[in-house]
């Protein structure tokens, strides 16, 4: 069974969604307990999937990934053998950042970055059309990313 998350825990997973890049030893001292408890601790965050990986945030403009696009996708079917045969061809393109199953005037929503339109229209003509079950899709430039990837408020 699993302990429950303390003031300490919650500190520490709140300094590490921040600054991901925080040494065992700086993470120690700001929740005020030794080097050692807080890498136990940690471990246990990780282990009981409280914290599920660590990354670098990338710059998209820095690596030709500028436009932000958003897509809804209807599916010509609802059931659940279109969904998994969707779910699993979206999972095998790498330009798409996330897919999300969603209520309402869609089926999907999709997080995708490209250089620029150019790139998206083939990206549209050769892949996402061909996706399995797709019946259609909408399509939504982002004129300007207000918030991305905020942390978890908790």
């Amino acid at each position: 069974m699993r302990a429950p998350l303390d003031r300490i825990d919650l500190k520490m997973l709140r300094l590490l969604q921040d600054n991901g890049r925080l040494t065992n030893a700086e993470l120690a001292q700001s929740v005020a307990v030794s080097p050692a408890t807080c890498h136990r601790r940690t471990q246990r965050l990780f282990d009981e999937g409280f914290i599920s990986h660590v990354r670098a945030v990338v710059i998209p403009q820095k690596v030709d990934r500028g436009a932000l696009v958003m897509v809804g996708v209807v599916l010509d079917r609802s059931t659940p053998e279109s969904f998994a045969d969707f779910e699993k061809a979206v999972a095998k393109l790498k330009f798409i950042l996330d897919c999300h199953l969603v209520a309402g005037d869609f089926d999907y929503f999709l997080k995708i970055r490209v250089g620029d339109m150019a790139d998206f229209n083939r990206i549209h003509g050769d892949q996402l059309i061909a996706l399995p079950g797709v019946r259609q899709t909408r399509t939504f430039f982002v004129m300007k990313e207000v918030v991305d990837n905020a942390p978890l408020d908790f």
